[in-house]
């Protein structure tokens, strides 16, 4: 179920819930945050249910459950199945109809656009499958409120043009494994340098992204400053990585990249709830 990538959407879904205008009951709240927790593990399992033969080939895979035979393939294609189904379910009966209907849009664009139709296919994979991995802020917005403003909107552009630079530094430093997989990421298709220059344009289109609920009156300084703060650090390493050139160097660097790229996602989200909370106390 990939419950490292499941923490990541439950905690930025919980975010939207929770900075939405609307209350919602702790029951119902802790039902639908479950239904979305197991939406996602849904659809990490339907995916390693059709990518088990890639997965077998890469070192950052190939211990996954499929591969080392502890679970079967029919055993996880069942298993993805009724997770699909039940989260659906509960997310409806626990919200309201838009929510459970993006859920269902989440599992089968990340299955069927992103894992069927892209991966195999296209180095825009990430940019375009992306969006699955950017709703779960959204649907916690929703599952408060039942409709959609700008607001949710902009939690989703932060993660949707978030995931390009985070999963092509990635790329970069595991390239054997996707090149031994025949994935067609960025840095095989186009080559390093290429990538180093769209890691680059990528962290630059944050700084924008991030300032927006600042500037719509969204959020205050008390997001804004430090969330600017680690955005310019962000673009700094990734124009760091631009000018590399020794692929011992380039490694290491891109490496850093991914791994402050997801801190860099999750204390933006935390800055974003400890704003709602401040200005709920005091403003």
């Amino acid at each position: 179920m990939k419950p490292r990538v499941m923490s990541l959407v439950l905690f930025t879904c919980m975010v939207g819930l929770i900075i939405a205008p609307n209350n919602v009951s702790y029951l119902n709240s802790v039902l639908s945050l479950i239904a979305v927790a197991l939406g996602a593990g849904a659809a990490g399992t339907l995916n390693m249910w059709y990518e088990s033969d890639l997965d077998a080939l890469m070192t950052r895979t190939c211990l996954r459950p499929i591969p080392t035979g502890q679970v079967t393939k029919n055993q996880a294609l069942f298993f993805g199945i009724s997770l699909s189904i039940g989260s659906i379910s509960l997310l409806y009966y626990s919200s309201n109809l838009m929510s459970a209907s993006l859920l269902l849009l989440t599992i089968c664009f990340y299955f069927f656009i992103y894992t069927v139709w892209l991966k195999r296919r296209t180095p825009q994979n990430i940019v375009i499958g992306g969006a699955a991995g950017a709703l779960p802020p959204v649907i916690g917005w929703t599952i408060a409120t039942g409709s959609l403003t700008i607001e949710p909107f902009i939690l989703f552009l932060i993660i949707f043009l978030w995931t390009p630079s985070h999963f092509w530094a990635l790329s970069i430093y595991k390239s054997n494994d996707y090149k031994k997989a025949k994935i067609p990421m960025l840095p095989i298709i186009y080559g390093i340098e290429k990538t180093k220059k769209n890691i680059f344009i990528y962290s630059l289109l944050m700084l924008p992204t991030i300032s927006a609920p600042y500037f719509i009156n969204f959020l205050s300084k008390i997001y804004f400053y430090p969330a600017l703060a680690l955005t310019i650090y962000y673009i700094y390493l990734c124009g760091t990585l631009l000018k590399v050139k020794k692929n011992k160097e380039i490694n290491t660097l891109a490496r850093r990249i991914f791994l402050y790229s997801i801190f860099y996602l999750f204390i933006i989200f935390l800055l974003i709830l400890s704003d709602h909370f401040f200005m709920r106390l005091y403003g």
